[in-house]
């Protein structure tokens, strides 16, 4: 039975949970939404306020100036990959797990084996009022120590197929406007986008028109990203190297635009198959998907030190460990990075509340 990638339960502002995908398989949990870095969230998140409007001081009355104009801008720099080191966001779970319990003798080694990681930030909740906020201030705290922070959206209707991470945006035209918000948070430096997770490779709930209307709307996503900031890197969902075949998600990619709207491909999300695995995948999709040579991949190793379970389990599953470290560095060609998508130690509901940090998992992962 293949393991497919998974989704979120939705709870209040959607947290990590678990759903089961069409195709013969289930998934993971998806990660806690984390919101800004300057508030830290309960355990079990329960629906964030929205941001406050925010105050704009009057304008004041342009005066004349004999002062030469300035000069146009330059225009944005050509591609290049990221090469900035990750940022590890302040606010998670694992870190109020690490403050609250200074004495548990799991503490040290789920501190620097995970806590001290960076790992994405996600934001699953539909608040277009609150989103751009909410995304500058991860992202102004990450250029502000010159590092890229890994941010996920994962708003788009009909999320999960109508499953137990059912949510998002209500309708496409809503989804467009809450993207371009979100793009509007951005700044100037390197971002990597982890644009929907499963929103290609698990399409096959949808009719063809709708699933023609989503992928048009995750290509007008990936653009509006370039557009915002010319420094992001936007990656579109091409599940993993147990799901599809990759000729046949090349082919979901090309129609979503990921070749000419994007950066490339993540793979894994949430998942455990084997590194080694995954750049093979990874590589044959990109190949058979065709567009630039610039186009790369990256790929979640947070779980997948073991691979994945031979029996295809895949709620918590017994003797998996964390993989390589969060890096862009990876040394392989057209492997953009490894990341920590899946926030280890969140439960995908068997050790613990689906979502929630749950720390005897974590150190079963660390040790």
């Amino acid at each position: 039975m293949l393991t497919l990638a998974c989704a979120v339960v939705a709870a209040g502002a959607v947290s990590g949970a678990v759903a089961a995908l069409g195709g013969g398989g289930a998934d993971t949990a998806r990660p806690t939404a984390t919101a800004s870095p300057v508030v830290p969230l309960p355990a079990v998140p329960t629906s964030a306020p929205a941001a406050p409007s925010p105050t704009r001081a009057a304008p004041r009355p342009v005066r004349p100036s004999t002062a030469a104009s300035k000069p146009p801008a330059a225009p944005a720099p050509a591609w290049a990959a990221i090469s900035a080191a990750l940022y590890r966001s302040p606010d998670s779970q694992v870190l109020d797990w690490i403050r609250a319990h200074p004495d548990d003798p799991r503490r040290p080694v789920i501190e620097r084996r995970i806590a001290d990681r960076p790992t994405a930030v996600w934001f699953t909740e539909y608040d277009p009022g609150a989103i751009t906020a909410r995304v500058r201030a991860v992202t102004s705290a990450a250029a502000a120590q010159g590092r890229a922070p890994v941010l996920v959206p994962y708003a788009i209707p009909g999320r999960d197929c109508g499953g137990a991470s059912q949510g998002g945006a209500p309708d496409l035209a809503a989804y467009d406007t809450w993207m371009g918000n979100f793009a509007a948070g951005l700044g100037r430096s390197p971002v990597i986008v982890v644009l929907e997770p499963d929103a290609i490779a698990q399409s096959d709930c949808l009719s063809e028109g709708e699933r023609a209307a989503r992928f048009a709307s995750l290509a007008r996503a990936g653009r509006a990203v370039h557009a915002a900031d010319a420094r992001a890197r936007v990656y579109f969902d091409a599940g993993h190297s147990g799901w599809r075949d990759a000729g046949e998600m090349a082919a979901l990619l090309r129609a979503a635009g990921a070749a000419t709207s994007g950066d490339g491909i993540f793979t894994n999300v949430s998942n455990f198959h084997a590194t080694a695995d995954e750049v093979a995948y990874a590589r044959r999709v990109l190949k058979a998907l065709g567009g630039p040579a610039r186009l790369g991949a990256v790929i979640d190793t947070s779980r997948n030190g073991r691979g994945a379970p031979p029996d295809g389990q895949w709620c918590d599953p017994a003797g998996r460990a964390l993989g390589r470290a969060p890096t862009t560095r990876t040394g392989e060609a057209r492997i953009d990075a490894y990341l920590w998508v899946k926030l280890p130690g969140e439960s995908d509901g068997c050790r613990g509340e689906a979502g929630s940090f749950t720390p005897d998992y974590a150190y079963d992962l660390a040790r």
